[in-house]
């Protein structure tokens, strides 16, 4: 793909109040947009795509690692390359719901998820954390899900600033791999 940058704002009839941004069109984001495989109910059985993923290759479910209680999963519209979310394989919505096995191996898993996204990625860092509940940001709020987003120095470039875009340099099937190849043993 070829990005032109320009100095002189360009008359895009039909796409909107003409500015200096340029386009960078990522139609495949319309689904995430749309709420397409959204849960249609608080219950399991409404849609909610953290119980169907299990039953999934973990190729197919890009699942990096399965725990007794909990799996690991990459986020199929990541922040930055290598977002990962360690799931309850129990149907709950809220961190207080977990009991202290599901506690014990998220933390676990969180951990190693951590030792994963470092020796395959070189990641220098982490924002780790649960949105609890639609009002505080969690895209699908029925099932509880930790989300770890690595980050690098300099990771905030002119893309996401000027561009508002993000470029993920790797497919989400081969971060899959890499970093299910790079989890450490239990």
């Amino acid at each position: 793909m070829l990005i032109v940058m320009t100095s002189e704002p360009e008359q895009q009839i039909g796409v909107g109040t003409p500015d200096a941004f340029q386009r960078l069109w990522t139609p495949h984001r319309m689904a995430y947009i749309q709420g397409e495989n959204k849960p249609t109910g608080p219950e399991a059985g409404d849609g909610c795509p953290f119980c169907g993923i299990p039953s999934s290759t973990d190729e197919d479910g890009l699942v990096v690692a399965r725990g007794k209680y909990v799996y690991a999963v990459l986020n199929l519209y990541p922040y930055n390359g290598g977002h990962l979310m360690v799931v309850p394989y129990r149907h709950v919505a809220d961190y207080t719901e977990l009991d202290g096995p599901e506690t014990m191996e998220l933390a676990d898993f969180t951990k190693r998820a951590m030792v994963a996204l470092r020796a395959a990625s070189g990641a220098h860092g982490f924002n780790i954390g649960m949105n609890q509940g639609s009002v505080a940001g969690a895209g699908i709020a029925a099932h509880l899900h930790q989300h770890l987003v690595p980050r690098w120095g300099g990771d905030t470039n002119f893309m996401p600033v000027v561009g508002h875009t993000k470029v993920l340099p790797q497919l989400l099937a081969d971060t899959r791999k890499m970093l299910a190849d790079a989890w450490p043993a239990g």
